[in-house]
């Protein structure tokens, strides 16, 4: 499974009315840190199949979106349920720290 790319366009239909709760990744192509929680990331889809959308949004694309929710630095995940920001991560964080931050939110 791989996340949907998401811009400015599609945001609102893509994550704020999304059924599900969303993991929103932040990155950009440049970024190497961003590298790093890719395929962490990943796997999380994986292993959230059905119970949350991961979504990508490139940052140099969604400059807007980025300055409506202070994304300072990238990569950052921040996790939405029913519209609204519950968590957010900025900086490479290992995969178990990741699903101990979101989990309690599905």
């Amino acid at each position: 499974m791989s996340e949907v790319q998401v811009t400015e366009e599609t945001f609102e239909s893509e994550v704020l009315k999304a059924d599900l709760p969303v993991l929103v990744d932040f990155s950009a192509e440049w970024c190497g840190p961003c590298k790093m929680v890719d395929p962490i990331v990943h796997e999380l889809a994986d292993d959230w199949a059905g119970k949350v959308k991961v979504v990508k949004i490139d940052a140099d694309e969604s400059p807007n979106i980025l300055m409506k929710y202070g994304v300072m630095g990238i990569p950052t995940l921040m996790f939405f349920s029913k519209g609204e920001v519950k968590e957010r991560v900025t900086g490479f964080k290992p995969k178990k720290a990741l699903v101990k931050k979101f989990e309690k939110y599905f």
